[in-house]
C-alpha cells in the first residue's frame, strides 16, 4: 500500500528511515550501487520528500505497527445488532489501526480497497483494519464481536 512519508529518523546505526503516515517506517539509505537516493543525505532533500508516497510492506500484510496501543473499543455486537456502517464499505482516519475480535461466531471482514482479500474471523482469528483502508464486515450466523481502535501514544 502507498504510505506517505511524514517525518525523518535515524535508527541505531544511523540509517535514515523515513516515517510514514500508517505509522510504520521504512529504511531510506544511500547505497550506491545497490540503493541510490542521494537525496536522503541532506536535509533539504529529506524536506523535499515529505508526503511522497512509499510502499508499505507491512501495511501490506495488515501488520499493525509495534508500539501503536489501544485507546478506545465498541460495545459488543452481535449479528442483530451490528451497525449499519460497519456492514458497508467505510474506512478508518489516516494513523487509525484496528482490530476486531470475535467473541463467539464467525464474521467475514472484507478489505476491498486498496487490495481485494476476504478473512473468516473467529476467536482465534483477528481481523486487522489498516488506516485509510476500505473494508466491511458480514456476519456469518450467529456472532459476537467488537472493534478495538489502536493509535501511536502521544509524546
Amino acid at each position: 500500500m502507498q504510505r506517505k512519508i511524514v517525518g525523518f529518523h535515524r535508527d541505531q546505526k544511523s540509517d535514515w528511515v523515513a516515517d510514514l503516515a500508517c505509522g510504520h517506517g521504512q529504511h531510506v539509505r544511500h547505497n550506491p550501487p545497490f540503493e541510490n537516493r542521494p537525496w536522503v543525505v541532506t536535509e533539504d532533500g529529506r524536506a523535499a520528500k515529505l508526503g511522497v508516497a512509499l510502499n508499505c510492506v507491512r501495511c501490506d500484510a495488515l501488520e499493525l505497527p509495534d508500539d501503536f496501543r489501544p485507546y478506545k473499543r465498541t460495545a459488543v455486537f452481535q449479528a442483530e445488532s451490528v451497525p449499519v456502517g460497519l456492514t458497508s464499505s467505510h474506512a478508518t482516519k489516516s494513523g487509525v489501526w484496528a482490530k476486531i475480535r470475535v467473541l463467539a461466531g464467525q464474521l467475514r471482514y472484507v478489505v476491498t480497497e486498496p487490495i481485494n482479500q476476504a478473512f473468516l474471523l473467529d476467536s482465534e482469528h483477528v481481523g486487522i483494519i489498516a488506516p485509510e483502508v476500505v473494508h466491511s464486515v458480514q456476519p456469518e450466523g450467529t456472532v459476537q464481536f467488537y472493534v478495538e481502535f489502536y493509535r501511536k501514544p502521544e509524546a
